[in-house]
């Protein structure tokens, strides 16, 4: 659930994103599970891009709406590319009400950063927050206690936090794995992912890890699960439920973002049922017809009334409207995390 009492029905801007929003959520419920908040968890990753840099203008009230209906809609979502500038975000905190909280990083520096964020939401009526927050940081390469070389890290620094929802602690993991080159599997992004996949699987079996459940996610880049990039991540010992290998970028043919998982017995059984999909929201809002494209045109200005063909003032419009919401769908899987009547079954054993 969202909040709209900013929407004024006298003002013809805010009919149309109360109309607009209405068929948002009826897209939302036939595609997406209604959240049961004791009994199963719906987690969301999904790359906003650019949330929220002045590239093509400043994010619209309109479209931060759209943005919030949709991230209510799950119980926990990791949120890449967000913007060193947070006034989209609280914006879109505000939409969603005070029981939804979130936590981020601090920008990464650097050119190679981008001055992103990584950054998880979450309703804490069903998400709580155990304790673990961190950046992940690779450690050195050691040879007999000594130091032989620092190791290389991340373009962006993966964010991890450890989480717990009725029966299940878990400690998720959200990454943007660098893009590189335009290929399949560029070796430097073939590189990262399989750093961040081996060093969570090993952190998963040590003594006094935090907890037996951990989720890997986020944006990888991934082109298709046939590729290195895709196995890098099975290989180290996640698992990536069939359920949820979709494409993820808004011309449907690239797997950029998944969700993968290490579970514990118990909640491992569940996976074998689990719900995945990509929600699609440009068949409800920012649509790609001309109705729409005509709507914005104001909005959109100078630089798309000087465009010189229809053809490319469309172009134009494809691209904008990715600035207002994404390039990138989000991916969600829902998990039981009701274990109770598991538990008083092996307590009642003798």
């Amino acid at each position: 659930m969202a909040f709209y009492y900013s929407l004024n029905k006298q003002d013809q801007y805010d009919r149309r994103i109360a109309e607009r929003l209405l068929l948002l959520k009826k897209g939302i419920k036939t595609s997406i599970p209604e959240r049961t908040v004791d009994s199963t968890l719906l987690i969301a990753t999904w790359n906003i891009r650019e949330f929220d840099s002045p590239k093509f203008g400043p994010r619209s009230k309109e479209c931060l709406f759209y943005i919030a209906e949709i991230i209510s809609s799950f119980d926990l979502v990791a949120v890449q590319e967000v913007n060193e500038n947070l006034e989209a975000l609280k914006t879109v905190m505000k939409i969603l009400g005070n029981w939804w909280k979130f936590m981020t990083t601090d920008v990464t520096q650097g050119s190679r950063g981008n001055k992103e964020r990584i950054t998880f939401l979450y309703d804490s009526r069903v998400v709580q927050f155990a304790g673990l927050a961190g950046e992940v940081v690779i450690p050195p390469i050691e040879e007999k206690g000594k130091t032989i070389s620092s190791a290389e890290q991340f373009y962006r620094t993966p964010f991890a936090v450890g989480l717990m929802s009725a029966w299940f602690n878990f400690v998720i993991c959200s990454v943007h794995i660098v893009y590189g080159k335009g290929v399949a599997n560029d070796p430097v992004r073939l590189a990262e992912i399989k750093k961040i996949s081996e060093f969570l699987v090993e952190r998963s079996k040590e003594k006094y890890t935090w907890s037996k459940n951990w989720i890997l996610l986020g944006d990888f880049n991934i082109f298709k699960p046939s590729d290195e990039t895709f196995s890098a991540i099975t290989d180290a010992g996640f698992k990536i439920p069939p359920e949820s290998k979709l494409p993820t970028n808004i011309l449907g043919e690239k797997h950029f973002d998944q969700i993968a998982f290490i579970l514990e017995d118990k909640a491992a059984k569940k996976l074998q049922n689990i719900k995945a999909g990509v929600f699609n929201y440009y068949e409800f809002v920012y649509k790609l017809d001309t109705e729409d494209e005509q709507y914005y045109a104001v909005e959109m200005g100078k630089k798309y009334s000087d465009e010189s063909t229809v053809k490319k003032k469309t172009n134009y419009y494809k691209m904008w409207r990715t600035y207002q919401m994404s390039d990138h769908l989000p991916k969600w899987v829902e998990i039981k995390i009701d274990f109770g009547e598991e538990y008083l079954i092996e307590k009642s054993k003798t």
